[in-house]
């Protein structure tokens, strides 16, 4: 994972500029904002990170928190359509040395599909349910191979069958409802990577599947990621997916990034309240515990009206630690508190070592 500077850029890029940078994927102050009636949500609001290939970047946080927007402005997808009429983007997403905001639509489409790749959280919506599974991993093939029917529903099948579909020769002319919830999500999955992209993307991909299944799901991502190298964003608010399978881990709360690091980093020694918030109020399994999970009180910011200074003080027991009001008046910026683990609190870094070390950790 490449290094940032306190603005969030890699340390040694330019913050501005057009110059290309060396991760495969490198995201600059992306800011995504949607005028409506009532206001201009602020989906996105300055998020900077970088990607390099055969890693997981792991993006959690509560729903409304920017997750989805931010894969979907990498994929390109809110430029589609009348969506793309009510959207304003600005900042740099490159891939592979291009870049995607200023791309015109064709241009992201090429990529689409053959660079990078998405798989969605419900695949029963995003599947045509009129279509049989195979036509539409077909489809997605041909769009960027020049190759028979025939040459394409063997790569289909072959697709079907490394993701773990039974039957694939069979089951390749199935329809969506005709799969259970697991095999549908494996089908998706297959239709991803067909070409053989280099990211891939995966919004939720295991939500509404039992646990033994999502297990299956979560390894059969780990294992074709090494296979093809690709380097792989994980969308969720599951904790317990993210310490299955991330190398980094990225903490937004706002449609800002909060705190981000590697996954050892921020598990073991997390610098940020909302952080602590998460770490929490997840259940753990691997020893007993007599304290109740003890969830993040009140509700995530409206991203219209995003509360002034930093935007999770309403919420933070420890608000009022910091002299001042600086809390409700200055919003915070990332800050190096380790080596590659940055954090956007006003608290001390010895008010975070004993807050943590005295009333946060015992409790997890």
């Amino acid at each position: 994972m490449t290094e940032l500077s306190k603005t969030g850029a890699a340390v040694g890029e330019p913050t501005s500029g057009r110059q290309a940078p060396e991760a495969f994927l490198e995201v600059r102050d992306l800011k995504v904002h949607f005028p409506t009636d009532d206001g201009v949500v602020k989906s996105v609001d300055g998020l900077s990170f970088s990607l390099e290939k055969g890693r997981t970047l792991a993006i959690v946080g509560e729903s409304g928190s920017g997750k989805s927007v931010t894969s979907q402005a990498i994929m390109g997808l809110h430029r589609l359509g009348t969506r793309g009429k009510n959207v304003r983007m600005s900042g740099e997403i490159w891939l592979d040395g291009q870049e995607l905001v200023s791309a015109s639509p064709d241009e992201v489409r090429k990529l689409r599909g053959r660079e990078m790749a998405m798989i969605f959280q419900d695949p029963l919506s995003a599947m045509h349910p009129y279509y049989k599974v195979g036509d539409q991993i077909v489809e997605a093939y041909r769009v960027h191979h020049k190759v028979s029917k025939k040459v394409a529903r063997a790569r289909a099948i072959e697709m079907l069958d490394r993701v773990g579909i039974p039957e694939p020769a069979k089951r390749v002319d199935g329809y969506p409802h005709e799969f259970s919830g697991g095999m549908r999500q494996r089908a998706m999955i297959a239709m991803a990577l067909v070409n053989n992209p280099e990211l891939l993307i995966a919004d939720e991909p295991t939500t509404a599947l039992d646990v033994t299944v999502q297990a299956q799901i979560l390894d059969l991502i780990r294992d074709l990621q090494k296979e093809f190298g690709s380097a792989v964003i994980m969308i969720t608010h599951d904790l317990g997916v993210v310490a299955e399978i991330a190398d980094d881990v990225l903490v937004m709360y706002g449609g800002r990034c909060v705190e981000r690091g590697s996954a050892g980093e921020v598990f073991e020694q997390p610098q940020h309240p909302y952080t602590w918030g998460l770490l929490g109020s997840m259940p753990r399994i691997d020893r007993e515990t007599s304290e109740r999970l003890i969830p993040v009180k009140g509700s995530p910011p409206s991203l219209i009206n995003v509360p002034s200074g930093c935007a999770f003080h309403p919420r933070c027991p420890y608000a009022d630690v910091p002299k001042g009001n600086v809390t409700r008046t200055v919003r915070p910026e990332l800050e190096q508190v380790s080596t590659g683990h940055w954090s956007a609190c006003h608290l001390s870094a010895e008010d975070r070592e004993r807050i943590w070390t005295e009333e946060i950790a015992p409790k997890l």
